[in-house]
C-alpha cells in the first residue's frame, strides 16, 4: 500500500568499532533510500574519525556539547544549537576532542554511503 508519509518506529542502529553511536532514521541502511540520509549522531568525548573527501553535502544540527570539523585545512568549533553544511568535494574530518559527548543530527544529501565517503586510511 502507497502512502504519502512514513513514521520511522525503527531506525537502524549502525555498529561502529570506535564508540559512535549512529541511529539513521532515513537512508541506504535503515530505508534503501539513496536520496539521502537522516541519523542521529552521537560522538564519545575524544573520538575522531579519519579524513574524508565525501561525494555528498553533509548537513549537521548540533544539539548538545561541541564537535571540532577540521575542512580543507580550516578549523571549526561548532556550538551546541548552530549547524553546519560541509559541500561535497571538501575534505573533511570530524572530531569531539573534548570532555564531553556530543550529540547531532546529520544529514546527507544524497545517502551517505561508505562507497562514496572516501576516508582516508592510515591516519
Amino acid at each position: 500500500m502507497n502512502k504519502s508519509f512514513f513514521i520511522q518506529k525503527s531506525p537502524t542502529v549502525i555498529p561502529t568499532t570506535d564508540g559512535k553511536f549512529i541511529e539513521e532514521h532515513f537512508g541506504l541502511a535503515s530505508d534503501g533510500d539513496n536520496r539521502i540520509s537522516i541519523a542521529l549522531m552521537v560522538a564519545p568525548p575524544h573520538w575522531s574519525e579519519p579524513p574524508q573527501t565525501p561525494e555528498f553535502d553533509a548537513f549537521t544540527l548540533l544539539q548538545k556539547g561541541k564537535e571540532q570539523i577540521e575542512i580543507d585545512g580550516e578549523t571549526v568549533v561548532l556550538q551546541a544549537g548552530e549547524s553546519i553544511v560541509v559541500r561535497k568535494g571538501a575534505c573533511v574530518r570530524y572530531s569531539n576532542p573534548f570532555d564531553r559527548p556530543a550529540e547531532y543530527i546529520s544529514v546527507c544529501l544524497p545517502a551517505f554511503s561508505l562507497k562514496t565517503v572516501h576516508r582516508k586510511t592510515g591516519e
